[in-house]
């Protein structure tokens, strides 16, 4: 099976978020899309909920790859604790020399997270992890980001309908 080019990857995506799919379908949906690049070993999301203390912490959502053993991360911590509090990308071309890394897997050589915005605030994050080393360029960040992007919109268009009541 040919591998997908970047444009039309995009279209794709954009094809599945127009579609009034839940958010959490949505999020499947693109976890398959994404999954089928053979330099993505591991895609997932994570969404911001609050702990009975009132904390906000990161839970595992859709994902394809090997189970991990991060299925709670705290705002702040590892990788994907700092996109999630910082608001912004993170790309780790070797996550071996970045001492932020929460080790999911000895084969693991990159990583890359987007923050999903949705009311103007992080609500969670697209994660994908790769085996080769400096895996992302400029149009594998475009693409994530424009997933969480499309993710953040679903919230916000599905929390709207809850709010009119249909």
């Amino acid at each position: 099976m040919p591998i997908m080019n970047s444009e039309n990857l995009a279209a794709d995506l954009k094809a599945l978020a127009e579609s009034e799919i839940s958010p959490q379908t949505l999020m499947k949906a693109i976890v398959t899309k994404l999954s089928a690049n053979p330099k993505y070993n591991w895609v997932g999301f994570y969404m911001i909920e609050n702990e009975t203390s009132g904390e906000p912490i990161l839970v595992l959502g859709p994902y394809s790859g090997a189970p991990t053993p991060h299925t709670r991360i705290a705002l702040g911590q590892g990788i994907c604790g700092a996109a999630a509090s910082s608001g912004e990308t993170v790309v780790v071309d070797d996550v071996n020399s970045d001492p932020r890394y929460l080790a999911c897997s000895i084969e693991t050589r990159s990583e890359i997270v987007a923050p999903v915005y949705a009311g103007g605030r992080v609500v969670g994050e697209l994660d994908i992890d790769s085996h080769s080393h400096a895996a992302f360029g400029a149009e594998d960040q475009r693409i994530c980001e424009l997933a969480a992007r499309l993710v953040g919109k679903s919230i916000e268009a599905h929390a709207s309908k809850d709010r009119q009541g249909t």
